[in-house]
């Protein structure tokens, strides 16, 4: 087992892998340091991870790039994805700086010799190079340990060991490389805040980095098993997939969060959807705070739209609900939504999200029966909430749903109507938003005729 001396923190499951692999592999004298950054020129390159064996110490940028990779003069050709710099020319320019590095600090690890590796963790990962140019300098996760124990790969000149200079590098190596404290980066996105998320989904505002300075998004950063089979890997994509697909549905509006890109990082441990960055707060952190109607219509005018393009949202409660600070609601929370017809489903998973508090009487049992009239029953028990501070009761403790309390007189009608124990007898979300908006009006003009004959004009 080697020893990790340190480092910064890993920045995607390929990376742990690699990591977790050497630290319970590799023999007990090697040392490992890991996501940290070397300084080149006046620029800062992050490395991956560092591994001093007994003949070398070398320099591992882990790829998890999946499927045959072309090679062709300094570019890698993926399939299904854009080329990319070869990352042996770079790893290898990085190795020698780090050289000059350590020679600079104490001049017989001029004898040491830096050697630079990409690992690939993918397991069909396979590097075609007709040229062999890059072949020498990559390996994958099975081959690694007798790569870097390969004394033949040390050049004329170095020691095959570096036993009596260990003292010496690692005194070089802590003044010259630094903990990583790079923030997260997805793509052109640089995490700059992170929200919040669990153990399937983390969320960060960010940034993009090719425009300093312009609007920020939300990032929803999902956890993938890239080892899994495929036909697991497929149903894993689909249902992470499933927020972008119903959103590209629904055209923009201005009470519908707007997803921009979708994608995978690396290997696939990671799926990122970068939505509109919606300055507010959710609904549910601020319940009991005093009865918005303007919240209610701005809801009801997103699941409008929603409804009217053939997606039902099936998990609505006040947490997917965004309102911002001037009080304008934005209807999230798509991960769980039915974008119309399609051959495949996820509402197999419903039954660990939902909360029963929003949930239609005839889909407590079946959430497979969810369609628009359950969602505007989600839609009134939200609105109710707002208007009288709580939840409204459910069906009496036989199950069979004779009556519920609906409210007083600060409930309107239609709200009433939302919460019918019988689907057919509900309003559509957009027949409870026009009633809404006519109660609202007709209320309005009844105030303007009471300041009237109360100002006696």
């Amino acid at each position: 087992m080697a020893e990790i001396v340190g480092g910064g923190r890993p920045v995607n499951d390929a990376e742990r892998r690699v990591i977790a692999y050497l630290r319970d592999h590799a023999p007990a004298d090697w040392l490992l340091l890991h996501n940290v950054e070397v300084p080149r020129g006046h620029d800062i390159f992050e490395v991956d991870l560092l591994v001093l064996t007994g003949h070398s110490l070398v320099v591992v940028d882990v790829k998890g790039t999946r499927g045959r990779i072309e090679v062709s003069g300094t570019r890698w050709f993926p399939p299904r994805r854009e080329a990319f710099g070869s990352p042996v020319t770079k790893l290898r320019g990085t190795a020698k700086a780090l050289k000059g590095l350590l020679t600079s600090k104490a001049i017989q690890l001029e004898r040491v010799y830096v050697d630079a590796l990409v690992v690939l963790t993918s397991p069909d990962a396979e590097l075609s190079d007709p040229a062999g140019r890059d072949a020498p300098n990559v390996t994958d996760l099975p081959r690694l340990i007798a790569t870097l124990s390969d004394v033949s790969r040390i050049r004329r000149g170095c020691s095959p060991d570096v036993k009596p200079y260990m003292t010496a590098i690692l005194d070089a190596l802590n003044q010259t490389v630094r903990r990583s404290t790079a923030p997260p980066r997805y793509g052109n996105w640089e995490a700059e805040e992170q929200l919040g998320g669990d153990a399937r989904v983390t969320e960060y505002r960010a940034f993009n980095t090719t425009l300093p300075g312009s609007e920020t998004v939300l990032l929803r950063v999902y956890q993938a098993d890239p080892l899994a089979d495929h036909e697991a890997r497929a149903a894993e994509r689909q249902r992470i997939a499933n927020a972008y697909q119903t959103l590209a549905k629904i055209p923009p509006h201005p009470c519908v969060v707007r997803s921009r890109d979708f994608f995978a990082i690396d290997d696939e441990s990671r799926f990122v959807l970068v939505l509109d960055d919606v300055h507010g707060e959710a609904l549910h952190l601020s319940l009991g705070k005093g009865a918005r109607l303007g919240v209610i219509q701005d809801l009801l005018r997103g699941l409008a739209h929603a409804h009217a393009h053939g997606v039902v949202h099936r998990a609505l409660t006040p947490a997917s609900v965004l309102v911002t600070d001037d009080g304008h609601a934005v209807l999230t929370g798509f991960d769980y939504a039915k974008p119309g017809p399609r051959n495949y489903t996820v509402v197999h998973e419903l039954g660990n999200v939902l909360d029963a508090h929003y949930v239609a009487p005839e889909c407590l049992e079946r959430p497979d029966r969810m369609t628009t009239a359950s969602d505007v029953y989600a839609a009134g028990a939200i609105a109710y909430q707002l208007l009288t501070g709580r939840l409204p009761a459910g069906p009496d403790a036989g199950g069979v749903p004779t009556g519920f309390d609906v409210g007083g007189p600060d409930v309107p009608e239609v709200v009433r109507r939302m919460l019918d124990p019988v689907p057919a007898k509900r309003p559509t979300a957009a027949e409870a938003l026009d009633a809404l908006e006519g109660a609202r009006l007709q209320e309005s003009r009844l105030k303007r005729l009471v300041r009237r004959i109360v100002s006696g004009s």
